[in-house]
């Protein structure tokens, strides 16, 4: 997964919650995803892009902790 900007994300398909870790480290988690958006996501060629487009700002969206 390339991307200049995110690191990694995984979904939680029970709480349709996605989950991106952007290169700079911070986490955040990006609540009520619906299952399609995050598969257009993953299948996306452009990760910043699609973020940016189709993510980013929709979602009701807070910074996670995730212990080491």
């Amino acid at each position: 997964m390339p991307s200049s900007v995110i690191r990694e994300f995984e979904y939680d398909s029970y709480r349709h919650q996605l989950f991106v870790t952007f290169v700079s480290g911070k986490t955040y988690v990006y609540d009520r995803v619906p299952p399609d958006v995050h598969e257009a996501f993953q299948a996306y060629r452009s990760k910043g892009t699609f973020f940016n487009r189709f993510i980013r700002d929709r979602y009701r969206t807070r910074e996670v902790r995730i212990a080491s």
